[in-house]
């Protein structure tokens, strides 16, 4: 094990699969010679060159056209939008085309692309570049949705996605690139999709987050433990596609769920979550599902505002109280 920022791991993630696959190649706006606005892709062109990291025109729907037409030519490319807000330029060619191409030539045209960027919200960028839109992607067929939460995550994710012969949709929380871990030092170590985790054990209450809400959860977790209340603390990784085994086995042990996300409460991710469990537990809750999200506003820009926008773990710590009345 190596410990490394979470960006760090993101960049290792792209090195060795380049190493592993020559078929593999970067692109997007600035990752070359000024090599990445979060300085992600660092290093990248001076070890693969020019025709591997290629550096793009300002033209979120132009990154989305290449890479989505030369995996459908064989490559294998990892396309970086500078940030997922400026991907809806891009969902022409996202949804209409990368999405659905294996659908529409009858499984005979494969995708294997990945699209990767900075997600989330909470860095002040204001209503247009602050915004946490996984449910939009998830909403898709034919779309694979990835938010890792740990560097061991974000390194194992991003290899099995790469590898992966569909689209991906990988979501980088820019509030966790400066976070730390542990990344095994296997080239080969990847992340299933589809496996949820359990980051904490309980017996009171099941929180379910993603991304930077499992920070949420287990910081609202160490603070109920004091109070003498346990809750088991579900990550996700993978919205698309979805681990609903791992949290109905543990909402049958605590009969109590709280779903933790930063994106908007209607129509979200959380919603979806509360729904299968209503379908898959219902018989074995004792209290409704509680539901932590960000208020329904586009982001503020001004600090104090952007801070009552955006869900704590003090907001979770409420919800779960209130699940046990």
């Amino acid at each position: 094990m190596a410990t490394m920022r979470y960006l760090q791991a993101i960049r290792l993630a792209i090195t060795e699969e380049m190493e592993r696959d020559p078929n593999v190649f970067l692109c997007g706006e600035d990752v070359g010679q000024y090599q990445g606005t979060y300085r992600v892709t660092e290093g990248l062109l001076q070890k693969f060159g020019a025709m591997r990291v290629v550096d793009t025109p300002i033209s979120e729907i132009g990154i989305a056209g290449l890479a989505t037409g030369s995996a459908m030519a064989g490559l294998r490319p990892v396309a970086e939008f500078m940030t997922w807000s400026f991907a809806l330029e891009a969902m022409d060619q996202l949804v209409n085309h990368a999405a659905k191409i294996t659908y529409m030539s009858g499984g005979r045209i494969h995708c294997p692309v990945v699209f990767r960027g900075p997600a989330g919200v909470g860095t002040q960028l204001s209503a247009q570049h602050s915004q946490s839109m996984e449910s939009w992607y998830a909403h898709t067929p034919g779309f694979k949705v990835v938010m890792p939460f740990t560097p061991a995550d974000a390194h194992g994710l991003l290899k099995q996605a790469i590898r992966d012969d569909s689209p991906v949709i990988f979501m980088e929380h820019a509030g966790l690139y400066g976070t730390h871990g542990e990344v095994p030092d296997d080239p080969d170590h990847v992340v299933e999709f589809g496996k949820a985790v359990v980051r904490r054990k309980g017996k009171d209450c099941t929180l379910v987050g993603y991304s930077r809400g499992v920070l949420m959860c287990l910081r609202a977790a160490e603070t109920l433990a004091a109070e003498g209340i346990e809750c088991e603390v579900i990550d996700l990784r993978t919205i698309v596609p979805l681990d609903m085994d791992t949290v109905v086995e543990s909402v049958c042990k605590t009969h109590r769920a709280v779903i933790a996300q930063e994106e908007w409460r209607n129509v979200s991710v959380g919603s979806e979550i509360a729904a299968r469990i209503y379908e898959m537990a219902f018989d074995q809750m004792d209290a409704p599902v509680e539901r932590v999200a960000g208020a329904d506003v586009p982001m503020p820009y001004a600090k104090n505002l952007e801070r009552a926008a955006i869900p704590t773990d003090s907001d979770v710590v409420a919800a779960v109280k209130r699940t046990l009345a």
